[in-house]
C-alpha cells in the first residue's frame, strides 16, 4: 500500500455514515438528534423510531465497524497488517463519534466498537454482548449495560485473544483507547447514574 494514511482517513468516513439518523430522517422525516436523549445511535433510534428502525441501526453501525477492520486487512500488508487493521478500528469509532456530516456531534461508539473488534477477536465481543445482556437484565439500565461492557473489552480482549498468548501491545493499547473515549462519550449516564436519575428500560407494554 503506497500510503497507510489512505486506510485511517477511509476508516473515518467510512464510520462516519450516520445510519441513525438516515434511517429515522428517510423512514419518519424526523431528525433522531430532536428526539428522545438526541443521540443517533441504536438505542435512541428504538426508543424513537421502533425496534425495527433500533436493531438496523445497530446492525449497520457495527457492520461499518466490521468493514473497515476488513478493507484495511485488504489493503495492507505482512507484519503490519494488524497494527493498520487497529488502526482502521480506532478511526472508524473515532469517525462515529465525531462525524464530519453531522458537525462532529454523533454517537457514543458501542455498536461500532463491537464490529470493530469482530475481527480482532469474535470471542471477546461475543463476551461483551453477554456481558450487556446480564448487566440490563439484572439491573434494566441499557447504559450500564454498555459502560460495563466496554469497560471489560481489554481486559476481554488481553485473555481470548489467543490460547496461552496475550494480543500484541499495540491491540493491548489501541482496545484501551476505543474503551476511553466510550466511557467519556457515556460521562453524562455515569453521572445519572450515580445520581440516581438514570432511566431504567421499560418492559414491553408498560
Amino acid at each position: 500500500m503506497n500510503s497507510p494514511l489512505i486506510v485511517v482517513v477511509m476508516s473515518y468516513l467510512l464510520g462516519s455514515i450516520p445510519f441513525g439518523y438516515l434511517i429515522v430522517k428517510i423512514g419518519e422525516g424526523d431528525d433522531i438528534r430532536r428526539q428522545g436523549s438526541g443521540n443517533i445511535g441504536a438505542a435512541n433510534v428504538a426508543r424513537s423510531a421502533g425496534l425495527t428502525a433500533g436493531l438496523l441501526t445497530l446492525f449497520l453501525d457495527a457492520a461499518k465497524g466490521y468493514a473497515a477492520v476488513l478493507i484495511a486487512n485488504r489493503l495492507s500488508h505482512g507484519e503490519n497488517s494488524a497494527r493498520w487493521m487497529m488502526a482502521a478500528a480506532i478511526a472508524a469509532v473515532v469517525g462515529h463519534m465525531f462525524p464530519v456530516w453531522l458537525g462532529f456531534q454523533g454517537g457514543k461508539g458501542v455498536a461500532t466498537s463491537l464490529g470493530v473488534f469482530i475481527p480482532f477477536c469474535t470471542e471477546a465481543a461475543l463476551a461483551a454482548v453477554v456481558l450487556w445482556i446480564l448487566v440490563v437484565a439484572f439491573w434494566h439500565y441499557s447504559s450500564l449495560g454498555s459502560i460495563v461492557a466496554a469497560a471489560a473489552m481489554p481486559v476481554l480482549v488481553y485473555l481470548l485473544y489467543a490460547p496461552r498468548h496475550a494480543p500484541p501491545g499495540y491491540i493491548t493499547a489501541g482496545t484501551m483507547f476505543i474503551t476511553i473515549l466510550v466511557l467519556l462519550k457515556h460521562r453524562a449516564n455515569i453521572e445519572r447514574l450515580i445520581a440516581g436519575k438514570e432511566p431504567r428500560l421499560k418492559p414491553p407494554g408498560v
